[in-house]
């Protein structure tokens, strides 16, 4: 009888780590869940229809999983163990041929894994790591997930099928031509990128000149002279002084001898953080967004941001709501999983 206790304590150390395990939902959509909601609406839409072009093309299956970290579903392990369970609880690619794909990204992790099925054996490990470390990491390290996804799942596909979306049913030449187009215009960027430079080099003294020509006076017509930068600060006003400490706006004050005319003349950082309070009008607000309820596609989301104004201290919170997810109709229409199933085949990347 102590035997079969002992026995029944030891099956319940084990079992229950393995009954905290569990998996995401697979409900979101077929080919894309973002539920680290790395997304817009659009963009999942737009990744969506390229898989989708995917499956009417080849009959392969691939999806696009977004979470916020492996820890909230219990586990504690590799990214690689999750993706392979859940690639194998999901049932994703066809049963017979094991062709189905999955790209995994937890995004606290900071971990992503390129899952395949089972029929591809290691053919695709070196490829999809190529993909992860040349591809996609790039993007992610900028936090620029959804272009990151986005570029990862058109070389995963073309690692694959040979094609990238769009040129399914190319003959060779067609596909030969694809190529030379593809080839051309990266070749155009190395080509355009030193005129960019000469354009943009251009705009910024065009703008100094138009900045520092003379002004004339509106009353009298008299030459203006430019207050220097230590001078400016007695003509400004509190909030003024505030936009140019933080660089959102910066000022010009002219000055006439004759009528002591002030004008002065603001010249707005467009790439700057901060912008218009509501409260004082000075571009010295900032704000801190966090999504309090994810929009699902049964109901809306709900975000908040939090602003702070550095100039008159006003602190407010502003609530939006965040549209209802649309799935495609192809998408919608698919039907349900193939039951393919992976053994561990891929690759993993971190960020």
């Amino acid at each position: 009888m102590r035997i079969w206790r002992v026995a029944v304590v030891l099956w319940l150390l084990v079992a229950a780590p393995l009954a905290a395990q569990t998996f995401p939902e697979d409900a979101a959509d077929f080919y894309v869940n973002d539920y680290a909601d790395l997304l817009t609406d659009a963009q999942a839409e737009e990744i969506a229809i390229v898989l989708d072009e995917l499956f009417q093309s080849r009959d392969i299956e691939f999806t696009v999983l977004t979470i916020p970290r492996m820890a909230d579903y219990g586990h504690t392990g590799s990214i690689e163990s999750f993706a392979t369970a859940l690639f194998n609880t999901w049932g994703i690619g066809d049963a017979d041929r094991n062709d189905g794909l999955l790209l995994l990204v937890s995004h606290f992790d900071r971990e992503l894994r390129i899952e395949v099925g089972a029929g591809y054996g290691d053919a695709l490990n070196a490829p999809m790591k190529r993909v992860i470390d040349n591809k996609i990491i790039p993007y992610f390290r900028l936090d620029d997930y959804a272009a990151g996804i986005r570029i990862g799942v058109d070389e995963v596909i073309y690692e694959v099928t040979d094609r990238y979306p769009g040129e399914y049913d190319n003959s060779g030449a067609a596909q030969l031509w694809a190529n030379f187009k593809r080839f051309l215009v990266n070749l155009g960027w190395w080509l355009l990128a030193p005129f960019a430079a000469l354009i943009h080099f251009g705009i910024k003294i065009y703008r100094r000149y138009q900045r520092n020509k003379p002004r004339t006076c509106p009353n009298d017509g008299n030459r203006m002279r430019r207050y220097l930068e230590e001078m400016e600060d007695d003509s400004l006003s509190p909030g003024q002084l505030v936009e140019e400490r933080l660089e959102s706006v910066d000022y010009d004050v002219w000055y006439c001898d004759r009528c002591e005319h002030l004008t002065i003349e603001a010249y707005r950082n467009w790439f700057s953080r901060y912008g218009a309070c509501r409260e004082c009008g000075f571009r010295t607000v900032e704000g801190d967004s966090r999504t309090i309820r994810s929009a699902t596609y049964s109901s809306t989301g709900l975000r908040e941001t939090d602003y702070n104004c550095h100039h008159c201290n006003a602190h407010y919170t502003v609530k939006t709501t965040i549209p209802k997810k649309t799935r495609s109709s192809s998408s919608s229409s698919s039907g349900g999983r193939g039951g393919g199933r992976s053994s561990g085949g891929g690759a993993s990347g971190s960020w």
